[in-house]
């Protein structure tokens, strides 16, 4: 690759500038961020993978996390998506190795109780991150503690965009703060260049959108056609509200279901960030905001309304273009996987055209896998929907009552309700690439998809409860409380004042 222009700034346009200034260091990467739009900052969190970006990098977490107010995240909390006598939350763990020792547990559980035992199968006594998260303990272990973690991380998206700015300009990427004017395509449908606000243009071998949901390259000019998932997504709305910390930060992410979707906090050592993201065909803007005010406890803070374009590209690399971030696409920010996105399809294009180049057979390989992640990911949040035991509103039952399910949805559904293997299904479809079977099945059981209580007939319990009691107690030994692990990062007035409130 020997010139490489990207489109939009942001966390994405510069999480792939950093990617590809690694992959490609004697390239020409030159990234042009219109100063005039700023960035759409809808989720504040991460997927473990996000791990692997800083790996992959060469940084510690002490040269960025303090810069940009962040916090560790074990997990998921989701409170109220169920009516179910004793599910009105469940914890969704990031996965980690000692999970080997307890899921098969778990798995026992609900297998029991999906063919009418009346066995305890709520998933939150099975995890270790479960444990740190209500303990409030960083994810973090011990030198000493011999297992792998897994986590994410809670940031300000904004001031992660600046700290990538910064670590991509020093590794040689220009940074050019102008506006797109116009885009040159030739008769083959190939990119030829940009045209900038004062007339100058960019020539590329490679050019990304990362314009966000404007799609200038991908969807104005090439005319790439959008996938809307509006049938089986129905959320297209959020209003973001932030409101102080007070006290220490937790280690999870908290879902709340409301009226006509659900409303996330997203700790930081500097904030809690908030929002409502829901359908405009349920609720209007007005009533959505009164709505978080009333959830956040009457808060006067200023609002922010933003619209989502849920779906994604037919095709994310077209012609010489990658479409990164939200020209790519969207799903919502349920499970945080936007950064995750990013993350894999620079990674994948970086090997796929380097293993084949601009050719159809490595593009169309890479499309097709691309669009596959990310209609599995679309799926695991359909069926957060699908599953919620919620009737209350006209939302709920809409959802509770779709059809416009993927064969691969329906298949693990069945599965679960049959009483069948739910692991040997994804492993069947090819699915555990998305979601492992531990999520799919934490997801089905915390929302209590079981039998009637009334009809289940007592049996010996197959898990040794104490036992996994005592093995996640003792883990949590090696574990230190949120503050203190953010204070070791050098961010120890962050967490000081976290502390103090």
């Amino acid at each position: 690759m020997t010139a490489v222009v990207i489109l939009g700034g942001g966390t994405a346009g510069w999480m792939t500038a950093c990617l590809m200034a690694r992959a490609w260091p004697g390239a020409a990467i030159t990234l042009v961020e219109s100063p005039a739009i700023g960035t759409i900052g809808v989720g504040e969190g991460s997927t473990p993978q996000l791990r692997g970006f800083f790996r992959t990098l060469g940084v510690d977490e002490a040269e960025w996390m303090p810069a940009c107010d962040a916090t560790y995240k074990a997990g998921i909390s989701f409170h109220g998506w169920s009516r179910e006598p004793g599910f009105a939350s469940y914890f969704h763990p990031f996965a980690s190795a000692i999970d080997l020792h307890t899921q098969p547990a778990f798995h026992a559980a609900t297998l029991a109780r999906r063919t009418g035992h009346a066995v305890a199968a709520h998933p939150d006594g099975f995890f270790l991150a479960s444990r740190l998260a209500a303990a409030g303990r960083a994810p973090t272990p011990a030198a000493t503690f011999p297992f792998e973690v897994g986590y994410g991380y809670h940031f300000d998206a904004g001031k992660l965009g600046e700290w990538l700015r910064g670590h991509a300009v020093a590794r040689g990427v220009v940074h050019r703060p102008a506006r797109v004017a116009g885009v040159a395509v030739d008769a083959d449908g190939q990119v030829r260049h940009v045209i900038l606000d004062d007339g100058e243009t960019l020539a590329a071998d490679l050019f990304v959108d990362a314009s966000g949901f404007r799609g200038v390259i991908a969807r104005q000019a090439l005319n790439v056609r959008f996938r809307a998932f509006a049938s089986n997504l129905f959320c297209d709305r959020a209003v973001a509200i932030p409101t102080p910390l007070t006290g220490a930060p937790a280690v999870q992410t908290r879902a709340t279901a409301l009226s006509c979707g659900w409303a996330w906090a997203i700790p930081l050592t500097s904030r809690i960030g908030n929002g409502y993201v829901y359908s405009s065909r349920f609720c209007s803007p007005e009533a959505a905001e009164a709505e978080l005010r009333a959830h956040l406890g009457g808060t006067d803070a200023p609002a922010r309304h933003l619209q989502m374009d849920v779906g994604r590209l037919e095709t994310t690399w077209t012609g010489n273009c990658l479409a990164v971030g939200l020209s790519q696409g969207f799903i919502e920010p349920l499970e945080a996987t936007a950064l995750h996105l990013v993350q894999t399809t620079v990674e994948a294009f970086i090997a796929a055209w380097q293993d084949a180049g601009f050719t159809p057979a490595g593009r169309d390989a890479f499309n097709a896998r691309i669009a596959r992640r990310i209609e599995g990911i679309r799926d695991y949040i359909v069926a957060h929907y699908r599953m919620a035991s919620r009737d209350d509103t006209d939302f709920w039952r809409a959802n509770a009552a779709s059809d416009e399910l993927s064969d691969d949805l329906k298949a693990l559904m069945t599965r679960w309700f049959t009483g069948g293997d739910v692991a040997a299904e994804i492993a069947a479809r090819d699915l555990g690439g998305f979601y492992a079977p531990m999520s799919w099945e934490v997801l089905f059981a915390g929302y209590g998809t079981f039998p009637d209580p009334a009809r289940l007939r007592p049996a010996p319990d197959p898990v040794d409860r104490a036992g996994i009691a005592r093995l996640l107690d003792g883990c949590l030994a090696n574990f230190a409380d949120h503050a203190t692990a953010l204070a070791r990062l050098g961010g120890e007035t962050l967490a000081l004042r976290a502390v103090a409130g």
